[in-house]
């Protein structure tokens, strides 16, 4: 099976379509600076970008969801990450391309994304991809997130297109999962962030690519 077969692909953002990290940690590192903490290395935080506040929380200050300190930081983080949101955040090299040859295989492409609508909506416009993606799904576009398929079935509809047709792009487990379950086939992203838990080689994905430019040989 090759992209070529499919009737659309869709993305994750964070990790797989935008190195979105650098932007995530310094907010988080403004933050560690704040509270008297020398900045946390980038090397550990990046593997967490992909879970938002949770992540970089967890990772800069060692707080979870059910302490009591942890609103309190997720609310500032917040805040600084959305006024210098696409600081440094780009698309990795190479995935220019491939959503060009899409474009020009008149294949469309869409993101698929945890990433609230706050957050999602003005970098996606800030890194010029808001009017070529045929759709984008938030974390609360639906009632629910992924690993649950509503997202991408949603991204499915909105594109015209049968998700049984479509391709899904992720760097985390719960991407696959999320794409598995709405009957998609999938790609495991080791280039990205990918988390700290079990390999993507394990996920059980259909393909598996350590580089964006790696989509372009499925292109055929």
């Amino acid at each position: 099976m090759t992209m070529a077969k499919f009737d659309a692909v869709f993305f994750d953002l964070d990790g797989t379509l935008a190195d979105t990290a650098p932007d995530l940690a310094a907010a988080a590192n403004r933050l560690v600076v704040e509270h008297g903490m020398a900045p946390v290395a980038y090397e550990k935080l990046r593997p967490v970008a992909s879970h938002g506040a949770r992540g970089l929380i967890g990772a800069a200050f060692g707080k979870r969801p059910e302490d009591p300190e942890f609103p309190a930081l997720r609310d500032t983080f917040l805040d600084y990450y959305e006024a210098d949101i696409a600081v440094h955040t780009r698309l990795f090299e190479g995935m220019d391309a491939v959503l060009a040859r899409l474009e020009a295989d008149g294949v469309p492409w869409g993101i698929v994304t945890n990433k609230i609508a706050r957050f999602t909506v003005p970098l996606v416009r800030a890194i010029g991809l808001a009017p070529r993606a045929s759709a984008v799904v938030s974390g609360d576009t639906t009632p629910h997130a992924k690993p649950h398929p509503a997202p991408l079935l949603h991204a499915a509809e909105l594109s015209g297109v049968a998700a049984a047709r479509c391709l899904y792009v992720g760097d985390d487990l719960r991407d696959i999962q999320a794409g598995k379950a709405a009957g998609m086939a999938t790609v495991s992203a080791a280039y990205g962030y990918c988390g700290e838990g079990e390999p993507p080689e394990t996920w059980g994905a259909d393909y598996l690519i350590h580089h964006p430019a790696e989509l372009l040989e499925l292109l055929g």
